[in-house]
């Protein structure tokens, strides 16, 4: 539950901070956990690497495509930003939902494949 916790803070609260921190649980702990824990630790980790790009990257390309000057290019970004950032929040909040009920989860499209 750490970790999915980690993960919708890195996304709501404190970004960079709960970020390190969920790095610094999966460099810790991905080998010794239990399968359970490990899922959800590799699930989460890797959305928010995943979210980062989407978010930070895919932003700055369309303000690099679009320009600083126009305003149509602030339009998208925030309609992308809403949307991507919204959508990966309920994602989140299910996994949550999965580690307190005991079940392993897999993020879609974001997500590394479970073995």
């Amino acid at each position: 539950m750490l970790a999915e916790s980690l993960y919708l803070v890195n996304l709501l609260v404190a970004p960079g901070l709960a970020f390190a921190m969920l790095v610094w649980l999966w460099l810790k702990h991905r080998r010794s956990a239990p399968p359970l824990a490990r899922n959800h630790l590799g699930q989460a980790t890797a959305a928010s690497v995943a979210a980062g790009v989407l978010i930070a990257c895919f932003s700055a390309a369309i303000v690099a495509l679009g320009g600083w000057e126009w305003h149509w290019t602030w339009v998208v970004v925030l309609t992308y930003f809403v949307c991507i950032h919204g959508a990966l929040v309920m994602m989140g909040m299910f996994a949550l939902a999965k580690a307190m009920a005991g079940r392993a989860w897999r993020y879609p499209l974001v997500g590394p494949r479970v073995p």
